[in-house]
C-alpha cells in the first residue's frame, strides 16, 4: 500500500465516520421534534380535561435536598422527577444541590425530551414517552 493508497484510505474513513455523525443528528433532530410533538399534545389534553396543574419542586443531586421552582405543570413520573410545564416545557427536576437553590429557589432549564424515557438506564426499564403521557392523563388528579 502506498502513500496516495493511504491517505485515500483515510479521507474515506473521515467522509464515512462524518456521514455517520450526520445521519445520528438528523435521527436525534426528527426524535426531538417528534417528542416536542408528544409534550405539546400532552399539555393541551391536560388543558382540555382540566387536570390540575401543580408547583413543581426539584430534587438536588444528593436526593436529599428539595428546592422550589417557579414552574407550574405536572409530574409526570411517580419518582416526580421528569415534569412538563404549562409552557410544554420537559424538565428534569435534579439540580445541583446549593445554598443559593436553598435561599432563592432552584431554576431547572427544559431539556428536550426523548422518545423513550429511560432508555439505557441501569435498571433495563424503559417506557415510550407516548405511553408515559397517556397513562398520566388517564390517571388524571389521582396521580400521587
Amino acid at each position: 500500500m502506498g502513500e496516495h493508497d493511504g491517505r485515500e484510505w483515510r479521507d474515506q474513513q473521515r467522509r464515512a465516520v462524518r456521514a455517520h455523525a450526520d445521519a445520528g443528528a438528523r435521527r436525534r433532530a426528527a426524535e426531538q421534534a417528534e417528542a416536542a410533538e408528544l409534550v405539546a399534545w400532552f399539555v393541551a389534553e391536560a388543558t382540555r380535561r382540566g387536570l390540575r396543574t401543580t408547583r413543581l419542586v426539584a430534587r438536588g443531586y444528593d436526593g436529599r435536598s428539595r428546592y422550589r421552582t417557579r414552574l407550574t405543570g405536572w409530574y409526570v413520573d411517580r419518582a416526580h422527577s421528569r415534569a412538563i410545564d404549562v409552557r410544554a416545557g420537559f424538565h428534569l427536576l435534579t439540580v445541583p444541590t446549593s445554598l443559593r437553590a436553598r435561599l432563592f429557589g432552584a431554576d431547572p432549564q427544559p431539556d428536550p425530551a426523548p422518545l423513550v424515557i429511560g432508555r439505557g438506564g441501569r435498571d433495563g426499564e424503559s417506557v415510550p414517552l407516548r405511553a408515559l403521557l397517556t397513562r398520566r392523563l388517564e390517571a388524571g388528579d389521582n396521580w400521587d
